[in-house]
């Protein structure tokens, strides 16, 4: 059983868990990691673009359009990841009783609303 994700990844419940022992590690499906990897390609792409519009002297307006784009890019990989976060390794810990994950996340999403 899995659950869609923006642009029809699917990311399987099972598939994309953190352990939760000493060494944490996520562990996305290859399908989850190829998608991420696509898009973080994308927006290096995106970042070239952005530097290569400065380099030539690009109308402002022109370049912070280019960066909001950029910039939306990036949130999109990051809800695709703390979806599956939320998903998978926080409720596996919260199964395990551990109840400080929640306030991991809690951090976690103070970062990405602060920006």
């Amino acid at each position: 059983m899995g659950f869609e994700l923006e642009n029809d990844a699917m990311l399987p419940e099972e598939e994309n868990c953190c352990s939760s022992g000493s060494e944490r590690k996520s562990h996305h499906s290859d399908k989850v990691k190829s998608n991420l990897v696509t898009r973080l390609n994308r927006i290096e792409g995106q970042i070239r673009g952005i530097k290569g519009l400065i380099e030539r002297d690009t109308y402002c307006d022109d370049v912070i359009t280019q960066i909001s784009a950029t910039q939306s890019a990036l949130n999109s990989v990051a809800k695709i990841l703390l979806e599956g976060h939320l998903k998978g390794c926080v409720v596996d810990r919260l199964q395990e009783g551990d109840t400080e994950v929640l306030d991991e996340v809690l951090v976690t999403i103070h970062k990405l609303m602060k920006k």
